[in-house]
């Protein structure tokens, strides 16, 4: 985030910045802000999903889930500052996405399985995302002919629990 952030102070004259779930600034146009604590903005990320105002700083979440890992950041209370906020979270949850597609082991595993990858590709792809070649590998299909109260694919991943090593996909 401290990449993009950097880029967009040119065009924001104010101060902006991307808070952690923890409340800790992580990415700041003033780089002295970096790793400060912003405890009451922690405390309402967890009652709000949308745009807040703490202490002089408007808050929007990056994506648009239930819970966000990030805020984002900019200095003022005004409308602008609102706008700004907007713009920084739709761009930074782009940007995030793009890179957690690029970087998920388990899409890559999806895409061996569906062949939506070239054999060149995946010895290169495997280096970069750190799997080791050399490892044993099993995969199991699991067809499903009835509908149960529970999801399979739940219930596949709680057998599963360790995302580190073990890939559920659907």
């Amino acid at each position: 985030f401290q990449g993009i952030i950097h880029q967009m102070h040119d065009a924001v004259d104010r101060v902006i910045g991307v808070i952690d779930d923890s409340g800790v600034v992580i990415a700041c146009s003033e780089l002295s802000k970096i790793g400060e604590l912003r405890a009451r903005a922690k405390e309402e990320m967890v009652f709000t999903t949308g745009t807040m105002v703490v202490e002089g700083y408007t808050y929007q979440p990056i994506g648009n889930g239930a819970k966000s890992e990030f805020l984002v950041f900019v200095e003022g209370e005004d409308k602008l500052a609102d706008k700004y906020a907007s713009i920084l979270a739709i761009s930074l949850s782009n940007i995030k996405s793009y890179y957690d597609e690029k970087c998920d082991k388990s899409s890559f595993i999806k895409n061996i399985i569906m062949d939506n990858i070239l054999p060149s590709d995946i010895y290169a792809k495997s280096k970069e995302l750190h799997f080791d070649g050399n490892d044993h590998r099993v995969v199991f299909l699991v067809r499903f002919y009835s509908r149960t109260e529970i999801m399979p694919f739940e219930m596949l991943q709680n057998m599963f629990p360790d995302k580190s090593k073990d890939y559920v996909i659907s």
